[in-house]
């Protein structure tokens, strides 16, 4: 059986940070977002073997990176919803029943992410102008 010693030691080993208590929200209170939080939780799930099948990161933690053009017209999916913090002590208890077990509110998510769709846009505009401006400079 885990114990919130060895969850606690577990998030103190990921986030490298000495201020883990059993109340801190991973993501706000000790900074842990985007891909650290997505790895942080692969090993925790693998390490206490929790079937997370239930689980819906953009609840918890923000995406990497900084803002997008595309997100100044769609907001990404940890935008749409309202933050539920998860901490050392909800992690004992999955770890201790095996699942991931919160209860999320109903919500809606577009099926197609229109902010990565903008910023592919944009990016290949910009490729195709760079590709003609040196074809002119060729010629």
């Amino acid at each position: 059986m885990y114990t919130l010693t060895n969850i606690i030691d577990f998030i103190t080993q990921q986030t490298e940070s000495s201020k883990v208590a059993k109340d801190s929200d991973i993501e706000l209170d000790l900074g842990c977002t985007g891909d650290d939080f997505n790895d942080l939780i692969e090993k925790y799930a693998e390490q206490f073997n929790v079937d997370m099948s239930l689980y819906l990161w953009y609840f918890h933690h923000s995406e990497e990176g900084l803002m997008s053009v595309g997100n100044i017209f769609f907001k990404t999916p940890d935008q749409r919803v309202t933050h539920i913090p998860i901490t050392p002590t909800m992690l004992l208890e999955f770890a201790q029943s095996g699942k991931w077990n919160v209860r999320y509110p109903e919500h809606t998510i577009p099926p197609k992410r229109y902010d990565i769709l903008v910023n592919q846009i944009i990016a290949l505009i910009i490729m195709c102008v760079f590709i003609v401006f040196l074809l002119y400079k060729c010629l």
